[in-house]
């Protein structure tokens, strides 16, 4: 699969972008690089990647402002960058981008949120409605949660929690996201109610709530749910 999938490096610094560039040759993928915002918009165009791995301090641009013109074309983006500051990923995700990485980061890491990233399209086009996770399955079609083949009776939020992450497989959700789409407009900083409905989850889903596995806390950014392969 990942040989036909191409991957966009964007980035100023060579350093940056030869360590990407080989984590994703050992993975088998397609690799285009650019070093500014105006050759990442031209290799969008000409080479169609599905993925684009933006830093945000480009020479040209800021990369805040590339999101939403990226993810108009098609592809997904990963943010990598050295803004580690919680409102800045809020504000990427909020804008459109499929995860955040910050710098230093592990390349494995990075090829973990790939492969997220990639599942998630695939989803996202094939309509499938059953995400695993570990022991647990969630099947969107029939609003349904299986543990060990059992169903697990949720609360609505609970569920409705659930269901919002298994929309986006492995990536994070903001919380501004996760309130609006189950609480509804003006609860956008009622926090306190994700907790928990994430308490409830855990209590209900995971091996041990204390050691989340499949609920994971992005802290003051969102929640991520962890998907099985």
């Amino acid at each position: 699969m990942t040989s036909t999938v191409t991957i966009l490096i964007v980035d100023d610094e060579a350093a940056i972008r030869r360590l990407l560039h080989a984590s994703l040759a050992r993975a088998s993928y397609r690799i285009v690089e650019a070093g500014s915002a105006r050759e990442a918009l031209a290799a969008v165009q000409i080479d169609k990647p599905e993925v684009v791995l933006l830093d945000l301090g480009l020479p040209d641009r800021d990369g805040l402002e590339l999101i939403p013109v990226i993810k108009g074309a098609g592809p997904a983006v990963i943010v990598i960058s050295a803004r580690d500051a919680t409102d800045q990923k809020v504000t990427a995700l909020d804008l459109g981008a499929d995860d955040y990485v910050a710098k230093p980061f592990d390349s494995e890491e990075v090829l973990a949120r790939i492969r997220a990233t990639l599942r998630h399209r695939l989803a996202s086009e094939t309509g499938i409605p059953v995400i695993r996770c570990g022991d647990v399955e969630i099947d969107l079609a029939a609003r349904q949660v299986r543990k060990s083949g059992e169903e697990v009776h949720l609360t609505p939020k609970e569920y409705g929690l659930v269901a919002e992450l298994a929309k986006s497989p492995g990536r994070v959700v903001t919380h501004s996201h996760l309130l609006r789409s189950i609480w509804g407009p003006g609860h956008e900083s009622d926090v306190e109610y994700l907790r928990v409905a994430a308490r409830g989850v855990r209590r209900k889903l995971e091996q041990d709530p204390a050691q989340p596995n499949l609920l994971r806390n992005e802290p003051g950014v969102g929640y991520r749910l962890m998907v099985s392969g």
